[in-house]
């Protein structure tokens, strides 16, 4: 049986929405934290130009497999064992996008600063960064939903939490990464975008 995220099914096409104008120009995807697959699969299909590839805990594989033999789709690969907290990643070549949903409240903040350095190194020059879920502006919460949904994620897990963006964005500067898009989404979601420079100092 295909793992299913309602989640998924619920924010796939406004994500997709912003996806195509962002990736119109990019060929090669990194995914981090597929999760079940079901975004690969839904942006896969939509965005064929793009080789998208899959990455997960190996416990996960399986679930993202299914769903990937369904589809049976030649530009979404099949998952990369892939742990944010470890120093080196098994992938070959550079990307000139990564894309990630609803990973940086979920991990604790050590992983969240080692999935950035990770980021660092498999972003080519000019890459783009995609980064979904909620976020927390000043120190504050956007909405009531998400101060809430913050709390229920400490009670399960006191290192998780909703993340502040002006950190998020700290990792990311450190990365040689610059905002160049925040994008409002339902449900008190955004997309944050940082690109990478296209050349890099010797």
């Amino acid at each position: 049986m295909k793992p299913y995220a309602e989640s998924c099914a619920q924010n796939r096409e406004p994500i997709l929405a912003v996806l195509r104008g962002l990736f119109a120009d990019r060929s090669r995807v990194l995914e981090i934290a597929s999760g079940t697959g079901q975004h690969a699969v839904h942006f896969g299909a939509a965005l064929a130009h793009l080789s998208w590839q899959t990455s997960e805990l190996p416990e996960n594989h399986a679930g993202i497999a299914a769903w990937l033999d369904e589809a049976g789709l030649a530009n979404v690969l099949a998952p990369v064992a892939l742990d944010v907290n470890d120093p080196d990643w098994p992938l070959d070549g550079l990307f000139d996008a990564v894309f990630n949903a609803n990973t940086v409240h979920i991990v604790a903040w050590p992983a969240v600063e080692r999935m950035f350095a990770g980021i660092g190194r498999v972003l080519a020059p000019g890459g783009l960064l995609c980064l979904y879920g909620p976020f927390n502006y000043g120190g504050e919460f956007t909405s009531d939903s998400n101060a809430r949904f913050d709390a229920w994620l400490k009670a399960r897990d006191p290192a998780s939490g909703v993340r502040d963006f002006e950190a998020l964005d700290r990792l990311a500067a450190a990365q040689g990464l610059h905002l160049v898009e925040d994008i409002e989404m339902p449900v008190n979601n955004r997309t944050l975008v940082w690109r990478r420079a296209a050349w890099t100092s010797a």
